[in-house]
């Protein structure tokens, strides 16, 4: 922490924007707060819930890692000038805790990538899913059960054979991979996964755009409610239709019949049948993929988002 503090005082900046509230940045915010609160505005970012119902019910903390973890979260929104957070139902909670509204600023995500589609072509022919409806899945799988998925897949494979599922990225806990493997094997699911794993930034855009339609689950949870989700924006940058179950931010990126189509979370049946209109309808998905992309470029451009921070900061 005092190197943090050091670097950060040495910039001798006009604004401080600690992002997190907790651990070591959380503990910096602390230390500026107490010793330079009148002299320095400082501004404090959350993106996650960390408190109960949040990250200390799903990471394996210490029972006194959770107690600190909560205690930042809370001092850290009250304790500073202004208050920026990713998601509507952070807004809430910060309300909830004591933020005066005007203090908190709505900053969700806009994509993590570039939008440069060229190779996407040569990457499904390279995949060999060029005759193949495609459905991406791009996810660290902690954000829902996975048998939900092989469910779903498993009707849309009745109503579209030749389906293909198109796995990016890897899990964040292992034993959730090998549950989504072993579940795939039994359910006969096996040759239809084409799974690249994990891939460098610059492979993203035309491996996710290769796909025909996007999918993205989400239990019904605080942790899930309170996320601002990059990928569901990267999938959205790529002009992929998103079918989407509707908890939280999902439902700010995907408007249903008009940028993606959505269903209730654990709606399996709903689900599988929006995927199976989509993967059969080349006009609906080109339609919901440019809505998509059009909706993101307008309302979670970076330069718009940071237009609307600089007025915060101002």
């Amino acid at each position: 922490m005092r190197n943090l503090l050091a670097e950060t005082l040495a910039f001798q900046p006009d604004v401080v924007h600690s992002f997190k509230p907790k651990a070591y940045s959380g503990l910096a915010a602390w230390w500026l707060w107490q010793t330079r609160r009148s002299r320095l505005p400082l501004f404090t970012d959350t993106d996650d819930w960390e408190g109960a119902g949040g990250w200390n019910d799903r990471a394996t903390y210490s029972r006194l890692q959770r107690r600190f973890f909560a205690w930042q979260e809370q001092w850290g929104m009250r304790h500073c000038h202004g208050l920026t957070v990713a998601s509507r139902a952070l807004e809430s909670l910060a309300w909830a805790h004591g933020v005066a509204p005007q203090r908190v600023i709505y900053l969700p995500n806009g994509p993590g990538i570039g939008g440069d589609l060229t190779g996407a072509a040569t990457r499904r022919a390279a995949l060999g899913l060029t005759n193949r409806p495609v459905v991406l899945l791009y996810s660290r799988l902690f954000e829902f059960d996975v048998s939900r998925l092989t469910a779903i897949l498993r009707r849309v494979r009745d109503a579209v054979p030749d389906l293909a599922l198109l796995s990016v990225g890897a899990g964040l806990f292992a034993a959730d991979d090998a549950a989504l493997r072993a579940q795939f094997a039994a359910a006969g699911l096996g040759d239809a996964v084409v799974d690249v794993g994990w891939l460098e930034e610059a492979a993203l855009p035309a491996t996710l755009a290769a796909a025909d339609v996007g999918l993205y689950l989400m239990d019904d949870t605080l942790l899930n409610r309170a996320k601002c989700p990059v990928k569901l924006a990267d999938m959205l940058q790529c002009g992929l239709p998103v079918v989407g179950e509707a908890v939280g931010q999902v439902t700010e990126y995907v408007v249903h019949g008009v940028s993606g189509l959505t269903a209730p979370s654990g709606d399996v049946d709903g689900v599988a049948a929006h995927l199976t209109t989509l993967l059969r309808d080349g006009a609906q998905q080109r339609a919901l993929g440019a809505a998509g992309r059009a909706r993101l470029e307008t309302h979670f451009a970076w330069p718009a988002l940071a237009a609307r921070l600089e007025q915060a900061y101002g």
